[in-house]
């Protein structure tokens, strides 16, 4: 795939999906970060609907502490792994007030440091609140990735790293959201929709479906 074709690439999606946004709520870089810990194996529909109970009760790193991990989980329990991410997010609240004055941070190493924050976590916040060229190789970008032939790999790493090569300057920072939300809703896994798909004759994937 050569440089004009992923140009075009993102041209069309762009004018297909002319915001593209995370689909989490939230209205600060501190209730993102706890939407996206939360996201993990679960459904952004899923994570809304807790947080969307949670976040009008607490939503700084002071007034989450303050809830401890039970008060918490009344919160997040129907979301998965909900003992877990809550015992994660209260350290990581602890960590943001006593190491970072309750202010997310906006580089990789201190996010990585929070407990429940890996690389993909990380990446979300620095590409959604703080507008930084990272793409947060999901499910979906893998998939959208690999089967196009825009950037293959094996893994999420190694696509992470050929999307941030090969993809125009021009679309850096809105690539992230473009490509989840391309293969959340056309790219599909089972039944890809590529007869409704804006790219389709510029993607490389041999069982392409046209009905």
């Amino acid at each position: 795939m050569n440089k004009e074709i992923r140009l075009n690439i993102f041209e069309r999606l762009s004018a297909a999906i002319p915001n593209p946004e995370t689909e989490l709520n939230y209205s600060t870089p501190f209730e993102l970060l706890i939407a996206v810990i939360l996201s993990a194996q679960a459904t952004d529909k899923g994570v809304n609907i807790a947080t969307d109970k949670l976040f009008p009760v607490a939503n700084t790193p002071e007034a989450i502490y303050a809830l401890g991990e039970e008060g918490l989980k009344s919160y997040i329990k129907t979301i998965g792994l909900f003992n877990t991410k809550a015992a994660n997010i209260i350290k990581t609240c602890k960590m943001l007030v006593e190491q970072h004055n309750s202010v997310v941070p906006d580089n990789r190493e201190d996010l990585e440091a929070l407990p429940g924050v890996g690389r993909k976590t990380a990446n979300v916040v620095l590409n959604t609140a703080y507008g930084q060229p990272t793409i947060a190789v999901d499910t979906h970008i893998f998939r959208v990735s690999n089967r196009t032939k825009l950037a293959t790999g094996k893994n999420v790493l190694d696509v992470e790293k050929k999307l941030l090569k090969v993809i125009p300057k021009a679309y850096i920072i809105p690539a992230h959201h473009l490509l989840i939300l391309h293969g959340r809703y056309t790219c599909v896994a089972r039944k890809p929709r590529c007869g409704a798909c804006c790219i389709s004759d510029l993607c490389e994937y041999k069982d392409k479906i046209t009905d």
